[in-house]
């Protein structure tokens, strides 16, 4: 059967996570006169990854909720205690920074016109769906998307399949009917494809890469994924 839908990752897919995390967060250190305690900036916004990754991960496999995860970074990132409220004050004013840096990658609203009408369109996030449905409106796509998924509320992540499937129900299609675009090759593309559905890869650097990832659809841009959705089976 031929695609009829797409479900979208959001994160550094369709909004530019990696580049408005970046300057909010250098925004932030700096305004809380903590860059002097890394010996550059890249190192500091290294940690900062770091921890997000650590806690991130906790938040994903149910050990926290989105808040707490929240807060965990601020306490990790710091080194410090810090009481809930402390650590939410804190974090909120990264928060605020991060949100001043919001944007689209360019070619996100060019390729959702081009994919409607004759493509379906849904979002499957490993994030929280509060978050995220605020982000999109922010961003002044919400209305693009018939039904917003997250980890929190599915009570599933990818790469589980249940998370892929849960997107397909809720629009109403069979897997095989249904396309995944994300950033990541493993838990978005090639965990897409074992759940039934077409996963595709938009890898923005460009670079090449071998074995690991090989047979997983692989675009640079979304300008290129019409003419890949058209050639499917």
């Amino acid at each position: 059967m031929p695609i009829r839908a797409v479900l979208w990752d959001v994160d550094d897919t369709l909004f530019d996570y990696t580049g408005s995390d970046r300057a909010g967060a250098l925004r932030h250190m700096k305004a809380e006169g903590l860059l002097d305690r890394h010996p550059s900036p890249e190192a500091a916004l290294e940690r900062w990854k770091q921890v997000m990754n650590e806690q991130f991960a906790r938040f994903l496999s149910g050990e926290l909720g989105f808040h707490e995860h929240r807060r965990e970074r601020a306490r990790s990132f710091l080194g410090t205690s810090l009481t809930d409220e402390e650590a939410d004050l804190w974090f909120g004013r990264y928060v605020t920074l991060y949100e001043q840096a919001w944007t689209l990658f360019p070619d996100a609203v060019p390729a959702l016109d081009a994919l409607t009408p004759a493509y379906r369109h849904g979002a499957l996030s490993n994030s929280s769906t509060a978050n995220q449905d605020r982000k999109l409106h922010r961003l002044g796509i919400r209305r693009r998307f018939e039904v917003l998924l997250c980890a929190d509320e599915l009570g599933h992540a990818k790469p589980a399949p249940e998370a892929f499937h849960a997107g397909c129900e809720a629009l109403g299609l069979p897997p095989s009917e249904v396309a995944y675009v994300g950033d990541r090759h493993d838990i978005d593309a090639r965990a897409a494809d074992e759940a039934g559905l077409s996963g595709v890869w938009i890898d923005r650097s460009g670079a090449p890469h071998p074995g690991p990832v090989a047979g997983v659809r692989r675009i640079t841009g979304l300008a290129e994924l019409p003419g890949l959705l058209a050639a499917l089976p």
